[in-house]
């Protein structure tokens, strides 16, 4: 995996999963990996306190890490076409697009509950999970 392109998300976070499976349907050429941040792939790429953060989504793309909004904003840009539009978030400043970020990411738990573990990919979308 020369420049893997990985969403590190909250496994057991049903809104983090409710994400993946709509990035899974999204992203037609089949480029994003996902890994949970409880998992030997997150412990191994990403420092350490950044692994341990259930908090936020962690994107990497060519070598760089990305997080909050920053990441958000990445994965939509990444997907392209309409979703690129998104982009022009980027112009609010990062305080106030994490501020939102952080307020939902405090309450999914509340609203979205948890599942039991960790999402089972299906036979087709093995390759594209990293555990």
């Amino acid at each position: 995996m020369s420049n893997p392109i990985i969403i590190f998300y909250d496994g057991p976070c049903g809104l983090c999963n409710r994400l993946v499976n709509r990035l899974l349907r999204l992203d037609y050429k089949k480029r994003l990996k996902f890994s949970p941040l409880q998992g030997q792939t997150a412990k191994t790429i990403l420092p350490r306190g950044l692994s341990e953060d259930l908090n936020t989504m962690v994107f990497l793309k060519d070598g760089r890490l990305y997080t909050k909004s920053d990441a958000a904003l990445e994965v939509l840009k990444t997907l392209g076409g309409v979703f690129s539009l998104f982009y022009i978030f980027k112009l609010i400043p990062r305080g106030i697009r994490d501020s939102i970020y952080d307020f939902v990411s405090k309450n999914r738990i509340r609203w979205f509950g948890t599942l039991d573990g960790c999402r089972i990919p299906t036979k087709e979308e093995r390759d594209r999970f990293l555990d």
